[in-house]
């Protein structure tokens, strides 16, 4: 049986105050290590992270907590892969600023989320390229945005490399359960029509996932899954749920569930009656 971890993409979110969090929202990661085992670390995606905040991270969580973490914009946007521009030193940079995790051995995936204009025929040799600068220590899972990439060659190419494939729900990329590495990642986007992580999953849309997960279950060793759909604590109760349906939440965790889904339900039901400002848009990957 895989070791199944189960959590959200970031958590400091103020909007999940008195939703998941007590009303003050102070000590955010504390309070969510103790229900979750895994979260990924977004904000990377955006900047380096800080020294302080990572030595933190590490700190106020249990022994048994992972973090992944989404690697740089700069690497992987910007660069494009391109070893010729330093993307290696890039790498070794981020993943120095990422060493108390690694020496408290909290340290998880680390995903690159490739851009939509990234195609298999224009980028191939570049991620072979890259591949070949990898610390083989790391766990590294890519996340393909771009549906060209869904190919029996780009499976054989991610096993002989030991990277997974991560699994992702997203309205517009092609769905699979394609298993590449002894680890896998899901990531749960949301299926929001001007903003795909504003959506709440439905129970029906969890037990749909249900044998998917079971799928992956049965090729890897370990799963790390995230829920990316942070609007109103959305990820926490759709989280919460898979963990119900996987069997994997005790009788304290599907009571905290049933807590969110009420605070969501009562946040709807204000949300509706007042006219709230629109939320800030999310920038899409």
């Amino acid at each position: 049986m895989a070791v199944i971890r189960l959590g959200t993409s970031g958590w400091s979110y103020k909007e999940w105050e008195n939703v998941f969090y007590p009303r003050d929202g102070k000590d955010k990661l504390t309070f969510y290590s103790r229900v979750f085992k895994t979260v990924e670390i977004d904000s990377t995606f955006y900047t380096y992270p800080k020294k302080a905040m990572i030595q933190a991270c590490a700190r106020v969580t249990p022994d048994d907590f992972v973090f992944s973490a989404v690697v740089p914009k700069l690497i992987t946007h910007d660069k494009r892969l391109d070893v010729q521009k330093g993307v290696g030193e890039d790498l070794m940079r981020f993943i120095y600023d990422l060493r108390p995790l690694e020496d408290a051995g909290k340290l998880g995936p680390l995903i690159l989320q490739l851009p939509p204009s990234f195609s298999y025929k224009d980028g191939l040799g570049r991620l072979i390229d890259f591949f070949g600068a990898l610390p083989a220590d790391l766990k590294f899972a890519v996340e393909f945005r771009n549906n060209s990439w869904h190919r029996p060659e780009t499976w054989d190419l991610l096993r002989q490399c030991k990277i997974a494939n991560t699994i992702s729900d997203d309205p517009l990329l092609q769905s699979d359960t394609m298993v590449t590495a002894d680890f896998a990642v899901i990531r749960w986007y949301g299926r929001g029509k001007k903003q795909w992580n504003d959506y709440r999953y439905s129970d029906a849309e969890i037990e749909d996932w249900v044998p998917k997960v079971k799928e992956v279950e049965g090729h890897a060793k370990e799963i790390y899954g995230y829920f990316a759909n942070h609007f109103r604590g959305n990820a926490v109760e759709n989280s919460l749920r898979m963990m119900e349906r996987l069997g994997l939440a005790d009788a304290e965790r599907r009571e905290l569930g049933a807590r969110v889904t009420r605070a969501i339900q009562l946040k709807g039901m204000r949300y509706t009656k007042t006219k709230a400002p629109a939320p800030e848009p999310a920038v899409k990957k």
